[in-house]
This record gives C-alpha cells, sequence and structure tokens, in this order.
C-alpha cells in the first residue's frame, strides 16, 4: 500500500487530524503537520501504542480503583415508645485488576503492511470489549449495592427487635421490684406490729403477778414510762422515714431534663418504696435553635436553657448593649448561639401566608379580560375632569379645592370595550397612592397641560410608571385653551425618555379636551390598542385575590372597602384576608352603588365586613374558612405590632453619638381621616416636615369620626387633633371643651401641611442678627484716676451709644468685646455721639487702648426663623 499523510490517515480511521497528530507524537515520531507522509512501519508504530493505551498491549497489569460512599437513614424503635433515626453510612473500595490476553501462538511471520480498515477494525474491536467491561462492572456494582441495602435493612430490623426486648425486660424488671419492694413493707409492718403486741401481753401479765404494793407500782409506773418512751421513738423513727419517701416522690415528679434517677434499696418501713438518687448530666447538652427575622434576648436565653445575664453578657462582648426586652437581628443571634455552642436554624416568618396562597392556587383557564387603566399626572391638569368626561359624571365638583384627595376606581362601558379606570391624586403629598396606582395597573394615562407643560409630579408619575414596567399613554388635555402648545410637550417629555411615536418611540400621544370632549374616542381607542397588545387575560373560576384600593369607616355601615379584583370571581359570602383585617363578604355594590352579586377580574367594587380599615393597597385574597382567616390576620398584627414596639439594641458608637445631643422639639398630633389613603398621605407628609431642632410626632392616627378615646390620646401627649373631613361626636366635644384641646378641621391636605409647618417655625428658636451702629477710631489715650484709660476718639460712622455693646479692633482684628463705661463729650456725660464729633470713650474692664484702634458699638435683634 502506498505511504499516506496524516490528513488522509486520519480521515481513514475517522481521528481528528491534531488528536492524531498528538497521538503520533507520544508513540515517538516525528510527525508535526498535517501534510507529513507516514510510512508502512511507521503506521505499525501508531498500531501498536496506540494497543498499548488501550490496555491490548504485554505491559504490566493495570489497576482500577472505584470509591462510593452511599447516605441512608432509618427508623428503629426506641424506650419508651418513642422512634429514633439512624443514619447509615456505607463506604466501599474496590479495585479491578485488568490482564493482558494471552495471544495465540503462532509462528513469526515476516511483518505485512496494515491496512488502514485494519487499523479501524482493531480501534472499534478495543472500545467494543471496553463497554462490555464496564457494563459488567456496572451490573456487579448494582449487585452489590441491593445486597448492601439487604443487610442495612436486616441490621435496622434486628436493632429494633432488639430495643422492644429490652424494653419488655426493664419493664418486667420495675414490675418485680415493685412487688418485692410491697412485700418488704409489708412483713416490715407486720413483723412491727407483733412486736407492739408482744411487749403489750408481757406487761399486762407482769401486771396480774405481782402484788399491789406502793413499791411495785412505782416499778411498775417506770417500766411503763420506759416502754411510752420507746413507742415515741419508733413513732418518730416512722416518721421520719414517711418524710424521706414523701421528700423522693416531690423529687421525682419534679426531676428536670438531663437528670437520670436510679432505686435503691431503703430500710423497710410502714410506707417503704423505691428512692430515686441525683445524676448530673456527663456530657454538654446542645441545641438546635429555632430564630425567626428577629427574636428578644428573653426568647433567646429560654430556647437556650441559659441565663439571660450570660446573654446579655455575651452580647455586650459583641458591642451591643440590650436589655431583655430588646430585640436583636437573626444575625447578632446567630453570633451568640454559636457562642453558647449551639446550632441555629432560621424559619421563614412567612410560612403560614404562603401555604394560604398555595392552598388557594388558582385552576382554570385564562380568559382575556379588560385593561386596568391609571390616569396620572400633576395637580390640576384635568385627570378627573377627564374622567368625568368619559364616564359623564361630575366627581370634580365634588371634591375639596377642586383638586383629587382620594384614590377612585371605576370600570365604564365604552363603545370599544370595557375599561377599569383608577383615578389617583395629582399632588405631591400622596406619592404613595400614585405608586400603588402604578403598580397596580396594566396601562398608565399621563395627563399633561397644554398650556403648563411638564411639572414636577409629572416626571414623579413618569418615573412610577417606569419603574413599574407599565405603558404610557400620553394625554395633551386642555387644547381647547389659549396658549397651548403641544410641541413644547413632546419635546419636554422626550427629553425624560417618553418618545411619541411620530417621532420614531413607541408611545402614543393623544390631543384632547376634556371640556369640549374633543379626541376623548382617539385617546380611548390608543388605550384599547394598547391593551390588545399587551393579550390581557385573567381566570375567571376559583378564588378571589387583588388589591385594596381604598378603606373607610361609615357610621352606619362599618367598614367599606373599595377592591380591586385581578383573579378569580368575588361573591357574596366569601371569606376574605386583607392585610391585617379578615372577615365574611356582607355586601358587594360597583361605583355607582348598585349592589352585585359577584365581581370577576378588572372589576372594582366596594364591599362590606370586614373587622377594620385595611391599609390602601394591601393585597387580599379568599381563605377556605373563617379560621385560616382569622390565623393569617392575627399573624400579620402580631408581626406589624413587634415591629412597632421593638426598639432595637443600642451598641456603643451609637450611645456615644447621643450623649451631649441637645433634646428636639416635638408637635404631637392625634390625625383623624375619612379614609385610608388620605390618612397615609397626611402622616407621609407630616413626617417630613422638620429639621434638627424642631419635628411632628403622630402620637395616633385612624380612620373615622372623632371619638372620646382619641381626645384621651391628645390630652396624655398634649397634642393638637386634626381631623380631615371627619368630625367629633358629641362625647368627644364636651371633653375637647373641658380640657380646652387644640382641634382643626381640614377638607384641603395643603392647608393641613402649611398650618403644621407654621407651627413648627414658630417653635424654632429666633435667630440672633447683630448690626453695626456706630465706628470710632482712637486718636489719643488719657489716663484717668477713676476710669483708667481714656480713648480719645473721632466718630466716623453711624451713632456711638452709651448702653450698646463694643468691640475693640485693632488692624481689623477683634481683641476685646465688652460695654462701656463712659461716655463724654467735652467732658459732659452723653448717652449718644453722632458722625463727625469727638468725644471720650471709657471701655469698661480694659485698659489696653492705642492710637488707631477702632471702637465698634453694635446692636443685637432677634429675627422669627421660618421652616
Amino acid at each position: 500500500m502506498a505511504d499516506v499523510t496524516v490528513s488522509q490517515l486520519a480521515e481513514t480511521i475517522e481521528t481528528p487530524v491534531d488528536r492524531l497528530l498528538q497521538q503520533m507524537q507520544e508513540a515517538g515520531l516525528p510527525h508535526e503537520n498535517a501534510d507529513d507522509v507516514v510510512t508502512e512501519d511507521e503506521k505499525q508504530t501508531l498500531l501498536a501504542h496506540r494497543k498499548r493505551v488501550h490496555g491490548e498491549s504485554d505491559a504490566e497489569p493495570r489497576k482500577i480503583t472505584l470509591k462510593r460512599r452511599t447516605l441512608s437513614t432509618l427508623k428503629a424503635g426506641g424506650s419508651g415508645g418513642r422512634g429514633r433515626t439512624v443514619n447509615v453510612e456505607v463506604r466501599k473500595k474496590r479495585t479491578y485488576v485488568r490482564r493482558a490476553e494471552a495471544e495465540p501462538e503462532q509462528a513469526e511471520a515476516p511483518s505485512a503492511p496494515v491496512a488502514p480498515a485494519v487499523v479501524k477494525a482493531e480501534t472499534s474491536r478495543t472500545a467494543d470489549e471496553e463497554a462490555r467491561r464496564r457494563a459488567a462492572h456496572a451490573e456487579a456494582e448494582a449487585e452489590a449495592e441491593r445486597r448492601r441495602q439487604e443487610a442495612a435493612e436486616r441490621a435496622a430490623k434486628a436493632a429494633e427487635q432488639k430495643a422492644k426486648e429490652e424494653e419488655e425486660r426493664q419493664k418486667a424488671e420495675a414490675e418485680r421490684k415493685e412487688k418485692e419492694a410491697a412485700t418488704k413493707s409489708k412483713d416490715a409492718e407486720t413483723e412491727e406490729e407483733a412486736k407492739i403486741s408482744a411487749r403489750k401481753d408481757k406487761r399486762d401479765r407482769h401486771d396480774l403477778d405481782e402484788p399491789d404494793t406502793a413499791e411495785k407500782r412505782s416499778k411498775h409506773g417506770n417500766r411503763k414510762r420506759r416502754v411510752e418512751e420507746l413507742l415515741e421513738e419508733e413513732v418518730e423513727e416512722l416518721l421520719e422515714e414517711n418524710v424521706e419517701a414523701i421528700v423522693d416522690e416531690q423529687k421525682e415528679e419534679t426531676s428536670t431534663l438531663g437528670l437520670s434517677s436510679a432505686r435503691t434499696k431503703r430500710t423497710p418501713g410502714r410506707h417503704a418504696g423505691p428512692r430515686h438518687q441525683f445524676k448530673a448530666p456527663t456530657e454538654e447538652i446542645k441545641r438546635e435553635i429555632e430564630v425567626g427575622e428577629s427574636i428578644t434576648v428573653a426568647q433567646l436565653s429560654q430556647k437556650m436553657s441559659v441565663k439571660a445575664n450570660a446573654v446579655i453578657k455575651t452580647l455586650m462582648g459583641l458591642g451591643v448593649m440590650a436589655n431583655l426586652n430588646q430585640t436583636i437581628d437573626r444575625d447578632t443571634a446567630q453570633l451568640v448561639v454559636e457562642e453558647f455552642g449551639h446550632s441555629i436554624r432560621f424559619l421563614d416568618d412567612d410560612a403560614l401566608e404562603k401555604s394560604l396562597e398555595e392552598d388557594m392556587a388558582l385552576e382554570g383557564d385564562e380568559k382575556a379580560r379588560a385593561p386596568v387603566v391609571t390616569v396620572m399626572g400633576h395637580v390640576d391638569h384635568g385627570k378627573t375632569s377627564l374622567l368625568d368626561y368619559i364616564r359623564k359624571t361630575k366627581v370634580v365638583s365634588g371634591e375639596a379645592g377642586g383638586i383629587t384627595q382620594h384614590i377612585g376606581a371605576y370600570r365604564v362601558h365604552t363603545g370599544h370595550g370595557d375599561i377599569c379606570f383608577i383615578d389617583t391624586p395629582g399632588h405631591a403629598a400622596f406619592t404613595a397612592m400614585r405608586a400603588r396606582g402604578a403598580q397596580c395597573t396594566d396601562i398608565v394615562i399621563l395627563v399633561v397641560a397644554a398650556d403648563d407643560g411638564v411639572m414636577p409630579q409629572t416626571e414623579e408619575a413618569i418615573q412610577h410608571a417606569q419603574g413599574a414596567g407599565v405603558p404610557i399613554v400620553v394625554a395633551i388635555n386642555k387644547m381647547d385653551v389659549e396658549g397651548a402648545d403641544p410641541e413644547r410637550v413632546k419635546n419636554e417629555l422626550s427629553a425624560r425618555g417618553v418618545m411619541p411615536d411620530d417621532w420614531g418611540g413607541d408611545t402614543q400621544f393623544v390631543r384632547v379636551s376634556a371640556m369640549t370632549g374633543d379626541g376623548i374616542e382617539d385617546l380611548l381607542e390608543a388605550v384599547l390598542l394598547q391593551a390588545e397588545l399587551l393579550e390581557l387575560k385573567a381566570v375567571y373560576d376559583g378564588p378571589a385575590r387583588g388589591v385594596v384600593i381604598e378603606s373607610e369607616l361609615d357610621r352606619g355601615k362599618g367598614t367599606v372597602a373599595t377592591l380591586l379584583v385581578q383573579n378569580g370571581t368575588l361573591r357574596q359570602g366569601d371569606i376574605i384576608v386583607a392585610g391585617q383585617q379578615f372577615g365574611r363578604v356582607r355586601a358587594l355594590s360597583d361605583e355607582n352603588g348598585k349592589q352585585v352579586k359577584e365581581a370577576g377580574p378588572a372589576t372594582p367594587v366596594a364591599m362590606l365586613g370586614l373587622d377594620g380599615t385595611p391599609n390602601a393597597g394591601d393585597p387580599f385574597l379568599v381563605a377556605p374558612d373563617e379560621k385560616r382567616a382569622r390565623e393569617v390576620a392575627e399573624f400579620r398584627r402580631d408581626k406589624a405590632n413587634d415591629q412597632r414596639l421593638s426598639s432595637p439594641a443600642a451598641n456603643l458608637s451609637n450611645l456615644l453619638e447621643s450623649f451631649g445631643a441637645e433634646a428636639v422639639k416635638t408637635l404631637n398630633i392625634v390625625v383623624k381621616a375619612d379614609v385610608r389613603g388620605s390618612l397615609e398621605a397626611i402622616v407621609s407628609a407630616l413626617a417630613e416636615l422638620g429639621n434638627e431642632e424642631v419635628r411632628v410626632n403622630v402620637v395616633f392616627s385612624g380612620v373615622g369620626a372623632i371619638a372620646e378615646s382619641d381626645v384621651n390620646y391628645a390630652i396624655t401627649a398634649n397634642a393638637v387633633i386634626f381631623g380631615f373631613n371627619v368630625r367629633a361626636d358629641s362625647s368627644a366635644r364636651k371633653l375637647i371643651e373641658s380640657e380646652g384641646i387644640d382641634l382643626r378641621y381640614y377638607k384641603v391636605i395643603y392647608d393641613l401641611v402649611d398650618d403644621v409647618k407654621a407651627a413648627l417655625s414658630g417653635m424654632l428658636s429666633p435667630e440672633v442678627r447683630e448690626e453695626i451702629v456706630g465706628i470710632a477710631e482712637v486718636k489719643e489715650v488719657f489716663q484717668s484716676k477713676k476710669f483708667g484709660s481714656i480713648a480719645g476718639c473721632m466718630v466716623t460712622e453711624g451713632t456711638v451709644y452709651k448702653d450698646k455693646r463694643v468691640r475693640v479692633l485693632r488692624s481689623n482684628v477683634v481683641i476685646f468685646e465688652g460695654e462701656l463705661d463712659s461716655l463724654r463729650h467735652f467732658k459732659e456725660e452723653v448717652s449718644e455721639v453722632r458722625m463727625g464729633t469727638e468725644c471720650g470713650i471709657g471701655v469698661r474692664n480694659y485698659n489696653d487702648v492705642r492710637v488707631g484702634d477702632q471702637i465698634e458699638v453694635f446692636d443685637t435683634r432677634e429675627v422669627a426663623r421660618v421652616l
């Protein structure tokens, strides 16, 4: 066969060229390139090398060592009827030796050229043999594993049988000892009674035998007293034995974990029985401590079974100052637990809520639903007026100040389809409301006034929508107003990342007028087009879940919560959990007040039946029964109370920073509002007021009318009561008048914020400002026996007053500050000297006045500060 190149040989034996070159180099051949020629002798050398690599050479036997480690658990019965888990670990090491096969004896023949096909066949045969060996090895391993598992099961069964036999033997031994003790006690009692009876009979016989003489009667009396003494001693011994038995029984009842008791024999008596002996634990007990998000020091010490002082001492060593009732986080608790040698396991605080969500999971086919659209924008840009025109209502005329202060939800039937609208306030205080509106919506309509352009709340609405990943449809409103400039609005919005579609962006811009109705149909078409692109779907059959839009407390109806159903169907009679509240749905009504029996996805409804007002934005879901709903609601309340009442442990750096800090003046306020959303907006707006000197402290806030309990809060905390769209009842008004509490009513949120800001400004300490009223230059210095150094001065600016404070300046540097002792003009004492007049000035307690110094006269006045 003719010589071939390396590349041709690689193609023949189906091996990559680089791999073949590597094998040729390992075989000691000089080939380095794919174009090098391979002779027949070199092919034989390469074939021999490949056989050696695959174990077909006559070299020494090759060893293969396999290691395997398996873990399993077995449950075996223990003493006391309690099972125990046995961890079984099996480690196996097996070595296989692969020896060369015996070659058949054959006569040596001259080597013939080996064809490429022969090389390929040899390689294939080697691979098949290797696969067969591996399959046999796998079968052997599987058989060994099966036998090992059977042996482990037999060992577990034997251990369980042995434990049962040991338990029965111990029980029989205990019964036998109890019977022996009872028999010994009975025998001892019978023997004691026999001794006493024998003594009595002997005494009676002795009395009959002795003559009745004085001497014998005296001896008899002595013997009688001796017998009584012996009886008293025996009774005392029996009492002592009974006391010991009682003490032993109490020890047995009150024995703690880790103390083992052993029965011992005791002197037989009337109540003889088994005695217990204290046996101290010989090994250190290690526990697994369960910790949630946080834990108090007292709870941690109880779980570790150590004294609280030791835990506090360990915390001090870690730089944390905490008392028994203070809370530490899970990281600090982990350090403390590991310091005491225990292990820690973190608990999931939301396990109860997750289990409820898993139990009420939705199952069913998804169907198309109506889009949820949130209208956002700056205050007074026409959001509610736009919705009024779409709904053919007049909501804006009923809002205080002409601005929206509540979040509202409406389902509108249009010629293009149903749309659920959510109207959000545009005032700066309602940031949280707008954020909630963007989180629970599908599309955002950004309303921008054509004559006003982009304003601060417009930018905030864009940020909320982009943060929630919600598409935006821009409505350029007030196109009927003179001075409308839609191009300006486009330029300003494009600079903030909202690019119009006609400029190459993906945001639809629609020009509308809420007063004339121009462009409203185009806006609805744009919204529904965006909804079709989103392919909105929801499950209709199943337990409902959604979000709380708003909640309020009505005097006649109770808690009224506005819910937006996002999935499933909410029906009358369902039991729901909303935030920290729960209850049965007693009634459902739409936005027009009409009673309905059920509400599907993308439908806002007003619901009656909750036991309290949930926070706006809280999720709600239907629970399977009232018990589960109450458990989840109470768990959330306890969790919120723990977070509110827990005071974090102070560390050393915080303590050092607090030393010497000036007290901050606080304005205590009690706030009551009509709805939960407005209350949240007011509290958040008040929390932002103040500085390092003054701040607002909302001691209590709630929804509903001002009651007598709210007034008691204000009396205790010396607070002012603010009512937002609510009034005080008769009993509360009487208490307010008698106690002189400051009560104020508001219906516009920024009026309330302005009044609180003015009150805080009045609490600020006034600013002291200085005003220079005159400057005198020293021309000569005279000495006076009465006043010391007298400066002869010329008033160069303003007027020098005797009753005002002065500074002495030398080279424009203040060297003294004090008061005037004397001010004279031609030896006459005067109260003031005007500019251009000579005078003599004596500075009190200062005699180092020199020629060229300046005496500066200044006045101080207090200026009220504004927050």
